[in-house]
């Protein structure tokens, strides 16, 4: 099951580090990206696989949890 977990996930994490770099953010990122996972394995879990839905979901996240720091 953790294979297809990281399958499912890959993208959208590569496009969320992506926006980040863009950004100028990628410092963060790299900070958060633990945080950023799990969020992400826990919404996979409870049935999401959209590629494009995980990506914003992500991205949302960050955005709050900078918004904390």
């Amino acid at each position: 099951m953790a294979t297809t977990t990281i399958t499912v996930l890959e993208k959208p994490i590569a496009r969320i580090k992506e926006t980040c770099e863009m950004m100028g953010i990628a410092e963060k990122f790299d900070q958060a990206l633990p945080d950023l996972e799990t969020y992400l394995e826990g919404e996979v879990a409870a049935g999401e696989t959209s590629e494009t839905r995980l990506t914003y979901n992500g991205l949302v996240f960050l955005k709050q949890n900078f918004a904390k720091r």
